[in-house]
């Protein structure tokens, strides 16, 4: 499961009222795969669907199909803000093997 820290929730709040969508939630997504892994997104959206788990945090509502969800073990949303650049992150899990990578993906770093 994935955990949303305090900071996360607050600045999710805050930029679903700043939109007027206060009772919206924050969409966690993931696209891609291969031998680096799944990438993930961030979005905004109206309701969760029919294959969508709800977590909640200080009242803010994220919204992780099932599919997602089983990526994200481990995993920690966070906001973070160090005066030049600001954003949220996603971090943690579990990383791919060495064995996963050995087929030459170049953007495994």
């Amino acid at each position: 499961m994935v955990t949303i820290t305090d900071k996360a929730a607050e600045k999710a709040i805050a930029i679903l009222a700043a939109e007027g969508k206060d009772t919206w939630g924050l969409r966690i997504y993931s696209s891609g795969g291969g031998c680096c892994g799944p990438s993930y997104g961030l979005d905004i959206d109206e309701k969760p669907t029919a294959d969508d788990e709800v977590l909640e945090k200080n009242g803010l509502r994220v919204f992780v199909d099932k599919n997602t969800l089983s990526n994200l073990k481990g995993m920690q949303l966070d906001y973070y803000d160090d005066g030049e650049k600001e954003g949220f992150v996603l971090s943690g899990g579990a990383a791919p093997s060495d064995s996963a990578c050995s087929s030459g993906c170049s953007s495994c770093g």
